[in-house]
């Protein structure tokens, strides 16, 4: 059994409407989730964890003590120190270790006599995985854990996220709009705009799909317009992402190449909102 399923997952609100979604998480792997902040990224884990009742579909989820989960900023109490934190959270957890807490706290470079309060972000990020690390979990759901870090505070925290990933029975839901962290760590990526799934895919198998274009506008004619994503014309010519099978259809003054996530991201949500 996968560690999360979502299947024809709905859920509207002011305006924005989420899916129909399916999304899973296969068992051994890290599922990264990418799209823009506003995309539904967190509606979609806030009813995977039970935080939110969707409108339609059904939810598929390990039992909770079994999920650990990195949000934005830590749920714990102030004035609590990081030690603290694991004495308050650790009963709730069957298989908690504490000394294993401790050694992540360590590892990660965090005073446990530290109130969560005087913690920087990177810090309560870390803070947020030592716990998560602690209780035996089996999958993260990590909801934009590098969101404003500093490339140092980024690197840390995916090296915890890595060794957490050397057990092979291990998963990770990572949610983030920041695609070089994806590249670095996932297996398998799924991409969200405006609520629904644009693709989803092996991280391998979304990269060699397509490649980025730039040619002469002598070369945009009526038959490689529809086929170009994302399309983008300028003085010199234009520039778009185009499927890889498609790539047959250029002009010999067409330059291709591979693009990166983020280009493939950037460009399927451009196509996606002119749908």
């Amino acid at each position: 059994m996968n560690p999360l399923e979502l299947r024809g997952i709905t859920k509207r609100r002011d305006g924005f409407t989420l899916g129909p979604l399916d999304l899973v998480v296969p068992r051994g792997y890290v599922m990264g989730f990418v799209g823009a902040n506003g995309a539904g990224k967190t509606t979609t884990i806030k009813i995977a964890l039970g935080l939110g009742r969707p409108d339609g579909g059904t939810v598929g989820l390990l039992d909770h003590a079994r999920v650990g989960v990195v949000q934005d900023a830590p749920a714990y109490v102030g004035e609590w120190s990081a030690a603290e934190v694991g004495r308050a959270v650790g009963p709730f957890y069957p298989d908690w270790d504490a000394a294993g807490f401790a050694q992540l706290l360590a590892w990660a470079g965090i005073d446990p006599t530290k109130r969560v309060k005087a913690l920087s972000r990177g810090m309560g990020m870390k803070l947020q995985l030592a716990v998560a690390l602690s209780h035996g979990a089996e999958l993260l759901i990590l909801d934009e854990p590098t969101s404003g870090l500093d490339p140092l505070a980024r690197s840390e925290l995916l090296d915890m996220v890595a060794e957490f990933m050397t057990v092979e029975s291990h998963s990770v839901l990572f949610s983030t709009h920041i695609t070089t962290d994806l590249e670095k760590i996932a297996d398998y990526i799924t991409v969200i705009d405006d609520g629904r799934i644009v693709a989803s895919t092996t991280c391998d198998e979304l990269v060699d799909a397509y490649r980025m274009v730039r040619g002469a506008a002598s070369d945009l004619d009526a038959d490689l317009r529809p086929l170009v994503h994302g399309l983008r014309e300028h003085g010199a010519g234009w520039e778009g992402l185009i499927a890889t099978e498609d790539t047959v259809a250029l002009g010999r003054s067409a330059v291709a190449e591979q693009p990166s996530l983020e280009e493939i991201v950037v460009h399927l949500a451009k196509e996606h909102r002119h749908v």
